[in-house]
């Protein structure tokens, strides 16, 4: 024997139509997403700072701004991932963040730093700041 539910938006407390309501929940239904997107992205940047080198870098190479990104007229920032090792050079090194036409002049000059020797690798992240001449 089949039963059937039947459940009108008065017995769930919903109100019917209108163009007002609509947008409030419209509103509300943003502002979750909103607070739900936003949550992990902070929590991530801390961990980021963290990972802050706290050696001294005794090299550091300024990035060649591309041509491509002088005709485009961009401007912006490149965050690079690095991995240096114990004897100061760069081991590894990634684009976390940025232009996609600024990156590679980033991850270049990111490569060619030098740090102090240390006894263990160390991670962290390296800002470069592109501006149009």
């Amino acid at each position: 024997m089949a039963r059937t539910l039947h459940v009108s938006s008065r017995t769930l407390g919903v109100c019917q139509g209108g163009f007002v309501s609509q947008r409030f929940v419209a509103a509300v239904l943003a502002a979750v997403t909103l607070a739900v997107t936003l949550g992990p992205c902070k929590a991530s940047a801390q961990a980021a700072q963290s990972d802050e080198i706290v050696r001294r870098a005794k090299t550091r190479v300024d990035p060649n701004y591309p041509e491509l990104a002088r005709k485009m007229n961009l401007a912006g920032t490149v965050k690079i991932e690095i991995v240096v090792a114990p004897n100061g050079s760069v081991k590894d090194a990634r684009v976390v963040g940025g232009h996609p036409v600024l990156a590679n002049a980033a991850l270049d000059a990111a490569r060619k730093w030098r740090f102090e020797p240390a006894s263990t690798e160390s991670k962290g992240i390296i800002d470069f700041k592109f501006e149009p001449r």
